[in-house]
């Protein structure tokens, strides 16, 4: 296996991927590949993306509809933590808790989020209970998995001392498991963020009046491929920017754990 690059040979392969990909979409847009309606140049793009963050378009500007989906993103994500971390703790130390949750957690956990999306048109129609919904059936299972992965693989010696001293079930969980699982529960945290954001775009393409997917849809709708791909461009910042730091608290962990 190769050698890991350095800090500056990164940045600088990723400055030559991006001038390699704009300048593909240029060359592409420039000579006609489609219709200028249906592939516009990058710097008609960046035009677009500037102007719907000083001009509403369907009711909000970009930076309005971007804190409608990040505070749906924040209330699905927190809560699929909230009882997915707890839940994947217990599973792993209550071996009947586990027999019980899991033959219907791992059936469930299948469905794709996006599969939720008309269920929760069905029950909440375009309220803020509909995306919140979408967004933790894409959350919750990596919070679970990772915890409970976490917690299994905890050194006996560390739970066996606990016990010699007499810790109880709460204290072993919340003493003992927990502490010992915390990277393996950052790392589920970060796959979970990743798929809560693209859920609740799913999510937002239906069941929604508000929000950056709701964007798309009526870009769409109004043939401005420049909106669309400036909504697209607007994700990625946002969910890269997610993953980078859930990324660092990662790494912060490592390192002060002496695995860095």
């Amino acid at each position: 296996m190769q050698s890991p690059l350095g800090f500056g040979e990164l940045v600088l392969l990723s400055i030559a991927g991006l001038i390699a990909f704009f300048g593909a979409w240029s060359l592409a847009a420039v000579v006609g590949l489609a219709p200028p309606q249906f592939l516009p140049p990058p710097w008609i793009v960046a035009a677009k993306f500037v102007e719907l963050t000083r001009e509403p378009f369907v009711g909000y500007t970009l930076q309005q509809h971007l804190l409608s989906s990040f505070l749906r993103f924040g209330m699905g994500f927190g809560l699929g933590a909230l009882i997915g971390v707890p839940l994947g703790l217990a599973m792993g130390w209550f071996r009947w808790l586990d027999g019980i949750v899991s033959p219907l957690f791992d059936a469930l956990r299948f469905v794709a989020p996006i599969a939720w999306v008309p269920f929760a048109a069905l029950w909440f129609g375009t309220g803020i209970g509909g995306p919140v919904l979408v967004i933790f059936t894409g959350a919750f299972p990596p919070c679970v998995i990772n915890a409970y992965r976490g917690a299994r693989y905890v050194d006996p010696l560390h739970i066996e001392a606990a016990l010699t001293l007499g810790a109880n079930h709460w204290q072993i969980i919340t003493e003992v498991l927990l502490p010992a699982s915390v990277p393996s529960i950052v790392a589920g945290l970060r796959v979970s963020a990743g798929l809560a954001w693209q859920s609740l775009i799913g999510a937002e393409l239906i069941v929604a009046s508000s929000g950056i997917g709701y964007l798309l849809v009526k870009g769409q709708a109004s043939i401005s491929t420049s909106i669309v791909m400036s909504g697209m461009i607007a994700i990625g910042i946002v969910g890269f920017a997610i993953d980078a730091l859930l990324q660092q608290l990662e790494a912060r962990i490592h390192r002060r754990r002496g695995r860095g």
